[in-house]
């Protein structure tokens, strides 16, 4: 932190290892405004503008969302415990879901390890891991979307990589490439 009497976006952003659009739209949502500008129209950021983003930055970092972070620092001294569980309670629920992800890789390895199940995951398997990570048929299909948008070649080798006949592959990537369709892939 610079700590000094102030400075302009570009030395607080280099400071706090932010861009400078970031902190523009910190200031244009009325998260942090500069305490001042220069003759020629700059940003001036005092001490306390900067200890203000400290703040911001840290919870920022314990994953509050910048209108959770607006409602804390608007609260003037009297920070309301309900943003705090309410963050710790979703911190805690992700704790839990990677708990149940390492146990199903756990099983996962095991099982090829042991030379139960062979090394390459088939649609069954697949399925049952995106259940398991708490993806509904809806999140599926946004998951197969988005997957052909960005990368329709590598999708579909990912389709046929799990046994899925290339008729069955071709359907996924018809209604994927489509909004608003709602076939399964199960």
């Amino acid at each position: 932190m610079l700590e000094t009497k102030s400075c302009t976006i570009s030395a607080l952003g280099r400071a706090f290892g932010l861009s400078r659009s970031a902190l523009l739209y910190y200031d244009r949502i009325g998260l942090l405004r500069p305490s001042g500008r220069t003759a020629a129209g700059y940003r001036i950021y005092t001490a306390k503008d900067q200890r203000r983003l400290s703040q911001i930055c840290q919870f920022r970092q314990a994953g509050l969302t910048l209108d959770d972070i607006r409602l804390f620092l608007s609260s003037r001294g009297k920070p309301s415990a309900a943003i705090l569980k309410k963050r710790m309670a979703e911190t805690a629920q992700g704790i839990l879901d990677l708990k149940t992800k390492q146990r199903l890789l756990a099983n996962m390895l095991n099982r090829i390890v042991s030379g139960q199940c062979p090394p390459s995951i088939d649609k069954k398997m697949w399925i049952e891991m995106l259940r398991t990570a708490g993806l509904d048929d809806r999140a599926m299909e946004c998951w197969h979307a988005e997957f052909e948008r960005r990368a329709p070649e590598a999708h579909h080798e990912f389709l046929i990589s799990l046994g899925i006949p290339q008729a069955e592959a071709a359907r996924i990537r018809a209604w994927s490439g489509h909004k608003n369709t709602n076939p399964r892939t199960d």
